[in-house]
């Protein structure tokens, strides 16, 4: 008998069916009365379409030798779909999706190699009211799906790449220490920077940034060569109404890995399940690779570890 299925892969019971169905309906209200219109599109992809910034796990060919790929994200999809089907369309543009996206998994970590997302991209609305936005959607939706202890880190993704070039740090070691970063290794991190060779006090500040995060008073406290990388960040929180701002976590050390982010990421935490359940942030360059140049920002909720969060957070009240 054939009784197993590939690891990362599970079978989903009715019982469970009908609370994640009844979750992502909630969520999609949220979006389509923030004016986002739904869209889908197809699992499969040229490979030379998803390969920008992000490298796909999945690869097959067609009966005419062309390589296509799974998705492994909805962000690249959409900005295609934004800037080819909507070319004249006038901006912003606004998409929402549920939708399956497929990635790679590392054997025994227990990794999802395939999972539902539910998410928004914003098209040519560029920051800081476009990112306010997302933020403020973002968090009706957490709210909708009923989760009340969550928070959501706000970074940027340029700051890091930029305090390394400011202290003097090659180029070519950059990839290393962000590696490290990316998987929240801050033993890596600091591994990595003592062997650059620098002064303490450059050391001493590439070790301290990235663990520096906390609400909007942790902006004002930061030595003069970060004053100007983090004045998008309070440029966001001025626009935020105060039950947004209060579940904002600023993250001075988060680093995303794909590569079309440009500015403002975000990552969604809640105590009541020890992963992320959601990320996002700016992309205003991704879409020119399309034709189409326009600033863009989205984020994508993971909807089985929102389950998953919802259900921690029910058993401890």
């Amino acid at each position: 008998m054939i009784d197993r299925i590939p690891s990362g892969t599970r079978d989903v019971l009715p019982d469970e069916m009908r609370e994640l169905r009844a979750m992502t309906d909630r969520i999609r209200a949220v979006f389509e009365r923030a004016g986002y219109g739904e869209v889908y599109t197809p699992a499969l992809e040229y490979e030379r379409t998803l390969n920008i910034g992000t490298q796909a796990a999945y690869r097959m060919f067609d009966e005419h030798g062309n390589v296509l790929v799974l998705r492994s994200d909805m962000t690249i999809p959409i900005a295609r779909l934004a800037a080819t089907r909507y070319s004249h369309a006038e901006p912003p543009l606004r998409f929402c999706y549920q939708a399956h996206a497929y990635r790679d998994v590392r054997p025994q970590r227990g990794q999802t190699r395939e999972f539902l997302q539910a998410g928004v991209e914003l098209i040519g609305s560029p920051a800081p009211e476009g990112t306010a936005e997302a933020l403020t959607v973002l968090c009706a939706a957490l709210d909708a799906a009923g989760l009340q202890t969550y928070r959501v880190g706000v970074g940027d993704a340029s700051l890091y790449p930029t305090l390394l070039d400011t202290v003097g740090v090659p180029t070519d070691r950059h990839e290393r220490i962000l590696t490290e970063l990316v998987r929240r290794d801050f033993v890596g991190v600091e591994r990595e920077v003592r062997d650059v060779g620098l002064s303490d006090a450059a050391a001493e500040l590439l070790l301290r940034v990235p663990r520096t995060r906390g609400s909007q008073e942790v902006l004002e406290t930061l030595s003069s060569e970060l004053d100007d990388a983090v004045s998008g960040m309070r440029d966001v929180h001025a626009l935020l109404a105060p039950e947004v701002a209060e579940r904002v976590i600023f993250d001075l050390g988060l680093v995303r890995n794909l590569g079309y982010y440009t500015g403002a990421v975000f990552q969604v935490y809640d105590p009541a399940h020890g992963v992320p359940i959601g990320s996002g942030g700016r992309y205003d360059e991704l879409l020119a690779t399309f034709g189409r140049p326009l600033p863009a920002v989205g984020f994508a909720l993971n909807v089985e570890r929102v389950h998953i969060a919802l259900a921690g957070e029910e058993r401890g009240r």
